[in-house]
């Protein structure tokens, strides 16, 4: 684990990642995102008791990394826990799950009532690291949390009434507001969905919503799309990657892309890649507790290189890494829009 000197808490996380988890891209291939030859980087197993570790969110901590992780135990509870690494592939989890410390007598309220917590994203936002997961308070909405040090956490009002998945925060406000993107939803396995946007003074209260993006007709992403790792800023607008759905004849099928919303007015699209840039395509994306499953949740930058790397969950079982170069894919998006 990183000590409080490597980097010091309260600092932003620096834009260089030398250390970044890399691996060139194969020889003879021109994807843009290329798979780890790792893969999967951790198994389902990792923990006693986990029956799968997948759709988790990794971050730069001190000189080495830390992250949230979605922990399906053998009894199927679904919960998330907090992990280290010095390198982004071989990864320590607590055992526990995170214990939410509420912030008010108000959050206890929901702590009260807690059944699963899931899909967890982690931002860099001002001075510390913000949590956003998919909470079960009557149903799926989004809880919100913060930790310094990946040790501690503190747990803030739910941020939308249920139904609601796939919450994450955008790394700064924007005129002057904290914003997130989400997926109104239903209570089940959800057969639709639309990116929208949301705006809040504080992080407790949030309003002004905007349609950012739907589905596609006869696509990759014709059933349902969500947000995937908090947005990245470029010159050229937010990348945003993100999960789309397709219905096949033997279920839905979770691949990804990206697109560019605009940095002052984020619910507009600037781009959005018509080509996936990740399908289920191997046999640890295809096989798994559900089958055919590519769904991003992180990305680091080495903002020098314009070294990426995402952290997927595949066949929602295992945890995957891919490869690419930023300025590769926001080409990719802007030509195949």
């Amino acid at each position: 684990m990183p000590s409080d000197t490597s980097r010091g808490f309260g600092a932003p996380p620096p834009s260089a990642l030398p250390n970044i988890p890399w691996e060139d891209r194969p020889a003879g291939s021109s994807a843009v995102l290329w798979r780890s030859s790792r893969n999967p980087i951790i198994r389902r197993d990792l923990i006693e008791r986990s029956n799968s570790i997948f759709n988790s969110a990794v971050v730069p901590f001190g000189d080495a990394f830390a992250g949230v992780f979605r922990i399906d135990d053998t009894t199927r509870v679904m919960n998330i826990h907090a992990g280290h690494s010095a390198d982004g592939v071989n990864w320590t989890i607590e055992p526990k799950t995170i214990e939410w410390r509420a912030t008010d007598a108000r959050v206890g309220e929901i702590q009260e009532n807690f059944t699963h917590a899931y899909d967890p994203r982690v931002t860099w936002l001002e001075d510390r690291y913000y949590v956003t997961w998919c909470n079960g308070y009557h149903g799926p909405t989004i809880g919100v949390g913060y930790t310094h040090d990946f040790e501690t956490f503190h747990q803030l009002d739910n941020a939308y009434l249920p139904f609601n998945r796939n919450g994450v925060l955008f790394p700064r406000k924007v005129g002057g507001y904290y914003l997130m993107l989400s997926r109104p939803s239903d209570n089940g396995h959800t057969p639709f969905g639309d990116i929208y946007l949301s705006e809040s003074p504080d992080l407790i209260h949030w309003g002004r919503h905007r349609h950012v993006m739907g589905t596609r007709p006869w696509t990759w992403e014709s059933t349902k799309v969500g947000a995937g790792p908090t947005p990245i800023e470029t010159p050229e607008g937010w990348l945003l990657f993100y999960h789309g759905v397709l219905t096949s004849c033997n279920g839905f099928v979770y691949s990804f892309g990206a697109a560019l919303l605009d940095l002052d007015e984020p619910w507009k699209v600037i781009a959005r890649s018509r080509d996936y840039m990740i399908a289920p395509q191997v046999p640890y994306e295809q096989i798994g507790d559900v089958q055919n499953v590519t769904f991003p949740c992180a990305a680091l930058l080495d903002g020098p290189t314009g070294r990426l790397s995402v952290y997927y969950g595949a066949a929602d079982t295992v945890t995957c890494l891919a490869h690419g170069y930023l300025p590769e894919i926001v080409a990719f998006v802007k030509a195949r829009t």
